[in-house]
């Protein structure tokens, strides 16, 4: 039997834990009940339990009855704050907080997992280090388990997470050598001239004006600087100056996201950056000002690990569409992890158009198939036995 006909005899375990997550979604770092249940689960199948790994994560390791190496299995449990519209009899009961990302699913998917996985200890050669992280969301939860000794005690020699992916529909699975998805910057541009009245210009050195040209700049960096064959995001996202009708402001702040595959690249968009501020301020007489604050790596899966997966899928799924070469420009905080760690993170294809799941990731109305659990579950647990067996 392989792993997704497995995972299909316990679908109503993981659809029951998945929707019951949904109703009670939890901000990142106020995972208590998730990780509550996700504990009480894992002890169930008598897996050794760590609870309050960086706060709220959760680990759990799984022994073999064959010697081998460690693989970490990752999930994120964490949920948004976005105001659920989706109506689904399953919708959060917390409000202004919702799993607008499918990281109920996760949850859900992982604690399949782990009972498929238990009860397969005969075929497991090592250790499965299966780690439930909180905080997915931009707060730095990765980095806090890291912090915490989680690629400790034992350390892992390969990684394995997944993104059930509503860009994609159910029977598409990414498995993409190499850069999957963008590391993320967020920035601050800080313009600085002299205020006055509106009425009276010329007496005043005008931030708005100056960084309106700032922001046309900016929009050719990519065009002109950044090689076709590369790829480059940069998103002013922000704009805020002034307070009254007639008065010129006597600063202005832009905000906004840089998103690179290749560190290379990322540092030619911050040089040419700094270098338009500048030159752009000086031209307009004001002081420019920009701050970068680095929010994730990008996702780079190992060549070789993540081939033989493809290869492995293709086999067993035919059934299923294997994409070698999707990209995204969302980032993922993984990617902290498999800096330390060699691995693969799989993409997961979740929508359904006639269903009508088929909101994008952090839409009030996303939503996704559920028949996506088993599929993803069962690639996993695939994954997992393959990869300790090699």
């Amino acid at each position: 039997m392989d792993g997704v006909t497995e995972a299909r005899e316990i679908f109503s375990y993981a659809q029951n834990l998945r929707r019951d997550f949904h109703r009670h979604p939890e901000l990142g770092f106020q995972e208590i009940r998730t990780a509550g249940i996700i504990a009480d689960e894992l002890r169930k199948e008598n897996i050794e339990v760590t609870t309050g790994v960086a706060r709220t994560g959760v680990v759990g390791l799984i022994e073999g009855d064959h010697p081998g190496t460690v693989l970490l299995v990752r999930f994120d449990m964490d949920a948004l704050p976005v105001s659920e519209e989706t109506n689904a009899e399953y919708a959060s009961e917390n409000p202004g907080v919702m799993h607008a990302c499918g990281h109920d699913g996760h949850v859900a998917v992982g604690l399949a997992v782990a009972k498929i996985l238990s009860a397969k200890r005969k075929e497991i050669n090592g250790t499965v280090k299966i780690v439930f992280q909180p905080a997915e969301e931009g707060l730095g939860g990765a980095e806090r388990m890291i912090a915490a000794g989680v690629l400790e005690n034992p350390k892992p020699d390969r990684t394995l997470s997944l993104h059930i992916w509503n860009e994609k529909p159910i029977g598409w699975v990414g498995v993409v050598p190499g850069p999957l998805m963008s590391g993320s910057d967020i920035f601050t541009i800080r313009l600085i001239g002299k205020g006055g009245h509106g009425g009276i210009p010329d007496q005043t050195v005008d931030p708005i004006v100056c960084g309106a040209a700032v922001v046309q700049g900016i929009q050719t960096i990519t065009a002109r600087n950044i090689s076709p064959l590369q790829s480059a995001v940069v998103s002013i996202t922000q704009f805020h100056g002034g307070d009254a009708f007639n008065v010129i402001p006597s600063s202005v702040e832009l905000k906004g996201t840089i998103r690179t595959f290749e560190n290379q690249v990322r540092e030619k968009v911050i040089r040419r950056m700094e270098e338009i501020i500048h030159l752009v301020s000086d031209g307009y007489g004001c002081k420019g000002e920009l701050e970068v604050q680095r929010l994730t790596p990008p996702v780079v899966n190992d060549e070789a690990l993540t081939q033989s997966l493809a290869e492995i899928i293709r086999s067993k799924h035919p059934e299923f569409t294997v994409d070698t070469t999707y990209r995204s420009m969302v980032s993922e905080d993984m990617a902290f992890m498999m800096e330390h760690v060699p691995g693969c993170y799989l993409m997961i294809g979740s929508a359904n158009v006639e269903k009508h799941l088929d909101f994008s990731h952090h839409h009030p109305k996303f939503d996704f198939d559920e028949e996506v659990l088993p599929i993803a579950a069962g690639l996993i647990v695939e994954a997992v036995i393959n990869i300790l067996k090699s």
